[in-house]
């Protein structure tokens, strides 16, 4: 109904925002990891939301994104994960690292989110592993990452990041060690050589 909002960002309180769009101002309720990447007060922003209509509240969830909205979006559709649930999954991981723990298997970070439990990241891991992309998580976070990169170049950075969490280390650990290294042009061995040396692991 509501697929985006533009205007000047005229208040921020915990987890929510208010945009004002001249004539409305808009209160949607936005994860923190996005609300940290928002630009100062007064100065113009657009945000991709998703209405939420119940019985006694009708509510906006804000994204800066369409591609992080999609991945609320999937949330939402797991059993036992509702809105604000998804909002706090967001909260404690950003959509990127999100991605990567979710790949990679990693319960236990996605279970730091409030009112989530063991279970429930279980089983949000095994409904949306085969429906989220490695790559989109690394062209988010990796520096070197563009759209010239070569599928070759990909597939090894993919590699590395999922070998450090068969490893051990977590997504996030993971993926902090991979935008400290040389990736281009190279094998997921001497990737993964490079990143263990900065993480310590030789």
């Amino acid at each position: 109904m509501i697929s985006f909002v533009r205007g000047t960002l005229s208040r921020i309180e915990e987890n929510t925002v208010e945009i004002d769009t001249g004539s409305i101002g808009y209160e949607i309720m936005m994860p923190l990891s996005a609300i940290e990447k928002l630009p100062g007060m007064h100065e113009e922003v657009q945000i991709f939301t998703h209405f939420n209509v119940r019985e006694d509240e009708m509510s906006l969830f804000g994204f800066l994104s369409r591609e992080d909205l999609a991945l609320f979006k999937q949330i939402i559709t797991i059993s036992g994960i509702g809105p604000k649930g998804a909002l706090g999954i967001l909260s404690v991981l950003s959509a990127a690292d999100l991605r990567f723990a979710i790949l990679a298997g990693d319960a236990k970070s996605i279970s730091k989110a409030p009112g989530i439990g063991a279970k429930t990241a279980q089983r949000l891991i095994m409904e949306l592993k085969d429906k989220v992309s490695l790559e989109d998580g690394l062209n988010d976070l990796v520096p070197d990452v563009d759209i010239d990169t070569e599928p070759g170049d990909m597939s090894a950075r993919s590699e590395a990041v999922m070998a450090l969490t068969a490893l051990g280390y977590s997504s996030q650990e993971a993926l902090k060690a991979l935008k400290q290294v040389d990736t281009k042009d190279r094998s997921t061995e001497d990737i993964l050589r490079d990143a263990l040396k900065y993480m310590g692991g030789f």
